[in-house]
């Protein structure tokens, strides 16, 4: 049993096609599918159902998937090990982060960090659904938002602040509410990945959570900026998405008399498994790079509105 001929296999089972398996690998569909075909002799069994029209794990493709996966993974993380033991990060690291944050803010803080770290190779996966930590399918993921899962692996990254905005032609048209009650009448703006409590703010009692009426609820933060610079109601939304609109005057900043619930920008690893050098080196970049208080408020005249 090779293990070129178990990495083959994963990669086919997690992409459902021979031919994205082979673009990932770097290989020629003939050269994975000799290997699934020698793997396959090896165990004495089929692993994968083939037809013209789709491909499917076995039953016992399925037992096998998960000792196959801990096995490329060990491997590829003892040849890390080994790299870093030498003073260099080297080898594949899979991280998963929001589409907004990882387009406005992720990436330029990567490209510097991959530039000086040239033998990692990153798998970055860029979508605004939540992902399961646990599965084991990243070595890191990172999100914005409240840290309440103490189950959570967690470095925290940045501070987060998240802020009533709207159109000045919306307020002119509505009114400016002054009180958390006041919302209620109004128009909101909601992010769906966040379910119903999509806006919670820190009351005399605790958390107070308010659900104004639905102008819109959607699943990107750039969505929820363009349509409250288009009128359509109040957002919620971090600064390091409205920040710009905000101090170029496209968003008005609304103070209720108090301030939403504290949020941050980490990165969440799977708990019982050691993080390797190369994520930690990475969060400590990150950290350096966005600074705290992170360089995305900068020049935001926001102390009447906390």
């Amino acid at each position: 049993m090779k293990l070129d001929g178990i990495a083959s296999f994963v990669a086919v089972a997690e992409a459902g096609s021979i031919s994205e398996a082979a673009r990932s690998l770097r290989l020629s569909k003939s050269v994975v599918s000799e290997r699934l075909g020698e793997l396959e002799r090896s165990v004495g069994t089929i692993l994968l159902h083939r037809t013209t029209r789709r491909l499917s794990v076995t039953e016992d493709g399925a037992a096998f998937l998960e000792r196959a996966k801990r096995i490329v993974r060990e491997v590829e993380e003892a040849a890390a090990d080994l790299a870093e033991r030498r003073g260099t990060l080297a080898g594949p690291m899979r991280i998963a982060a929001p589409i907004t944050f990882g387009r406005l803010h992720l990436g330029p803080a990567l490209f510097p960090f991959l530039a000086a770290h040239p033998q990692v190779e990153l798998i970055l996966d860029l979508d605004d659904r939540r992902v399961d930590i646990a599965s084991g399918a990243y070595d890191g993921v990172i999100r914005h938002g409240v840290i309440a899962d103490t189950r959570l692996m967690v470095w925290r990254l940045a501070p987060s602040r998240r802020f009533l905005v709207a159109s000045a032609d919306y307020l002119d048209r509505e009114g400016t509410p002054r009180s958390i009650g006041e919302l209620d009448r109004h128009k909101g703006l909601f992010y769906s990945n966040r379910g119903a409590a999509d806006w919670r703010f820190l009351g005399p009692d605790g958390v107070e959570i308010v659900r104004a009426k639905v102008a819109l609820r959607v699943n990107n933060g750039d969505m929820i900026r363009d349509a409250a610079i288009a009128g359509l109601g109040i957002g919620l939304l971090p600064t390091f998405i409205a920040g710009p609109e905000i101090r170029a005057g496209r968003l008005k900043l609304i103070d209720i008399g108090i301030r939403s619930e504290p949020e941050f920008v980490f990165l969440a690893h799977p708990e019982g498994r050691r993080p390797s050098a190369k994520l930690r080196a990475l969060a400590e970049h990150l950290k350096r790079s966005f600074g705290d208080p992170p360089y995305w408020e900068e020049g935001m005249s926001i102390a009447a509105s906390t």
